[in-house]
C-alpha cells in the first residue's frame, strides 16, 4: 500500500503572487551526483503517477521570481549538502538520472486537486521509478521563502522513506504530529521532518517518529542506506598528518569545506609567518543576516605546532565562531566540526562552512575578557575575567531572550567582577558584558545562556477534554493559536497571568491543537474536543 503525508499548514496571511521570471535559473549542488531531487518551479502536467487517480493534475508555476526561486534553492540544497545527491532545478538532469534514483518536487499555487496543506508526498517514492512527484503548496504558504524551502525539504525527506519527527509525553501519548523544536535566535532548532517554520536552524534528527514513541527514527540512515546513494566524499582529513594547508597570500587566507557527518572533523594546516595577531572567521554557509538557513553550528579548535590544543572557540548561541588572539612564528592547526548547542542535539549539525584567516603584526588591546555563569537556587550568579593593559572606563551586564537584542540589567562599579540577581524573565537568559576602555575601544564578552530550572514557565491546559470550554493556567503573557489537525486556524488571542477560559462550543468534534508563545518561545499541546 502506498502511504503519502502532507505538512502542515500555519498561520499565515494572504498576499497577492508574485509573477514568475520566463526563465528558472538553472541551479546544480552536486552536479556530479547520479541521485537527483528536481526543484520544479514552472508548472508541470502530471501523468501516469501514482496521484492521477483521477485524471492529469495541471500545476500552475511557483508564482516566485528567480531572486526568491534562488533563495529556496540554496536553502535546499544545504539541508541536503551532507549526501551524496544533486538538488538542481535543471529538468535535463532529472531525466538523465535513472527513474529509481530521482524525485521531482512541484513548487505550485495550484494546491484546489488536494487540500489545504502546505504540502504533500508519497512515502518512498524516491525508489518507485514511476516518476511520483511530491507538492509544495506555495501560495498556501503565502509565497514565504523560508516557509517553502522547509516544505521542500520536507517532502522531499517523506519521498525517501522518512516519517514525521514527533512528540509524545512520559506516558507515552503523543503530543504532536510535529516536533516544533525548541529555542529562539540564532540557534533556535526544530527537525527538517518536524515543523520548521518558526526556527532557524531546521535539521535532520535521531528521534521519536510518528509512527510510536518507541519508533526511533534515523533520520541519517534512512537516507543513506535505502535510496542508493550515501553521504557526498569528505573533503578535509581529520589528522594532523593529511591537515589541509591554508597557505597566506598577503597575509590573508580563505578554505572552505563541508561537514558530511557527526564524525566528520576538518583539520586545516597553516604556518604562521611571525609572532603577531591572528584573525579567523568561520562562518557555516547561510542566506541572510544572522546566519539565517544554516544548517552547522561550528566548532573550532586551536592546537600548536606539537598537536597540543590551544583553545575552543563555539560561542554559545551564535553558529559561526572567531578567533582573534596573539601567536607566535609557526605551524598551527584548526579542527572544524559540527557541535550541538543548548537546543539542538549534537546529531546533525552538517554543512558547508568558509574560514577567512588574517595575520597582522599589531598586537591585541585586549587579552582576555571571559564571562561565566552559574543557576544559584533561583538566581543567576555572573563573574568574569577582563585582562587589559588599558583601565576599564564603564562595564554593562546585558540580558537578551532572543539572542539579539540586548538590554541593560545593570552598570557595575568598574572593579566589580560579580553580579547575582533573581532574573524576571521566565525563558531562556542570556548574556553578555559591554565594556569601555580608557582608549575609547569597546567589547563585548562571549554569551553565556542560562536556563531556568525546576519551575514551569509556560502555559498548560487544565484538561485534554473540551466541552463548551477550555481553560489555561498561564504564569504570564503569552499568545494562543487554536488549529486544526490539518493546520487551519480556528482561534487565537492573548493569556494574561492566572486563567483563561476559551469556549469551544463551535468547534465539531476531534482533536486540535494549540500554540502557545511569548515572542521568543513556542509550546504545543492538545485537545479533544466532545
Amino acid at each position: 500500500m502506498k502511504t503519502y503525508l502532507h505538512t502542515v499548514l500555519m498561520a499565515l496571511s494572504f498576499t497577492t503572487a508574485i509573477t514568475a521570471t520566463a526563465q528558472v535559473p538553472i541551479l546544480n549542488s552536486l552536479p556530479s551526483a547520479q541521485a537527483v531531487i528536481l526543484l520544479d518551479f514552472d508548472g508541470h502536467v502530471v501523468t501516469g503517477t501514482s496521484w492521477n487517480y483521477d485524471g492529469p493534475i495541471n500545476c500552475n508555476s511557483s508564482g516566485l521570481d528567480n531572486t526568491q526561486i534562488t533563495t529556496v534553492f540554496n536553502r535546499v540544497a544545504e539541508d541536503y549538502r551532507p549526501f551524496n545527491i544533486n538538488i538542481t532545478t535543471d529538468p535535463a538532469k532529472f531525466t538523465a538520472a535513472p527513474a529509481n534514483r530521482r524525485t521531482r518536487v512541484l513548487l505550485t499555487t495550484s494546491y484546489e486537486w488536494y487540500g489545504s496543506a502546505g504540502g504533500v508526498a508519497f512515502i518512498g517514492s524516491f525508489l518507485w521509478g514511476d516518476d511520483s512527484p511530491a507538492f509544495v503548496f506555495t501560495s498556501l504558504l503565502n509565497f514565504n521563502v523560508k516557509n517553502i524551502a522547509e516544505a521542500a525539504s520536507h517532502e522531499a525527506g517523506h519521498t525517501l522513506s522518512l516519517q514525521h519527527q514527533s512528540t509524545y509525553n512520559t506516558s507515552c501519548v503523543k503530543t504532536s504530529e510535529y516536533n516544533y523544536g525548541q529555542g529562539a535566535g540564532e540557534i533556535g532548532w526544530a527537525p527538517i521532518m518536524g515543523a520548521g517554520y518558526y526556527q532557524n536552524l531546521t535539521l535532520w534528527n535521531n528521534g521519536q517518529s510518528s509512527m510510536g514513541c518507541t519508533s526511533i527514527q534515523n533520520d541519517l540512515d534512512v537516507i543513506t542506506t535505502g535510496n542508493g546513494f550515501g553521504f557526498r566524499t569528505d573533503d578535509h582529513q581529520a589528522t594532523f598528518a593529511a591537515a589541509t594547508n591554508a597557505p597566506f597570500v598577503n597575509n590573508h587566507f580563505d578554505i572552505t569545506g563541508v561537514i558530511t557527518q557527526n564524525t566528520d572533523q576538518d583539520m586545516i594546516k597553516f604556518t604562521q609567518p611571525a609572532g603577531g595577531r591572528f584573525q579567523l572567521s568561520a562562518i557555516p554557509y547561510n542566506v541572510g543576516t544572522g546566519n539565517s538557513g544554516s544548517n552547522l553550528d561550528l566548532q573550532v579548535t586551536l592546537y600548536n605546532s606539537v598537536q597540543t590544543q590551544l583553545n575552543v572557540y563555539n560561542p554559545g548561541v551564535l553558529l559561526s565562531s572567531v578567533i582573534d588572539t596573539m601567536l607566535g612564528a609557526g605551524i598551527y592547526y584548526l579542527k572544524i566540526e559540527g557541535k550541538g548547542n543548548v537546543y539542538a542535539p549534537n546529531y546533525a549539525s552538517l554543512g558547508s562552512y568558509a574560514l577567512a584567516g588574517d595575520f597582522s603584526s599589531g598586537t591585541l588591546p585586549l587579552r582576555k575578557l571571559e564571562l561565566q555563569g552559574e543557576i544559584v537556587s533561583d538566581k543567576h550568579r555572573l563573574t568574569w575575567i577582563i585582562d587589559a593593559d588599558e583601565a576599564v572606563t564603564q562595564q554593562i551586564l546585558e540580558v537578551s531572550t532572543d539572542g539579539r537584542n540586548f538590554t541593560p540589567v545593570t552598570q557595575t562599579d568598574n572593579a566589580q567582577r560579580l553580579f547575582m540577581y533573581k532574573p524576571y524573565v521566565t525563558t531562556t537568559a542570556q548574556y553578555r558584558l559591554n565594556v569601555t576602555f580608557d582608549n575609547g575601544h569597546k567589547y563585548y564578552s562571549n554569551i553565556v545562556s542560562l536556563r531556568n530550572t525546576g519551575t514551569t514557565y509556560w502555559p498548560k491546559l487544565t484538561g485534554n477534554i473540551a466541552h463548551s470550554n477550555i481553560t489555561i493556567s498561564s504564569p504570564g503573557t503569552f499568545s494562543y493559536a487554536i488549529y486544526e489537525v490539518s493546520g487551519k486556524t480556528i482561534k487565537q488571542g492573548q493569556l494574561t497571568n492566572g486563567l483563561t477560559t476559551i469556549n469551544t462550543s463551535v468547534m465539531t468534534s476531534g482533536m486540535y491543537f494549540i500554540r502557545f508563545a511569548n515572542g521568543s518561545e513556542q509550546w504545543v499541546d492538545k485537545f479533544v474536543k466532545q
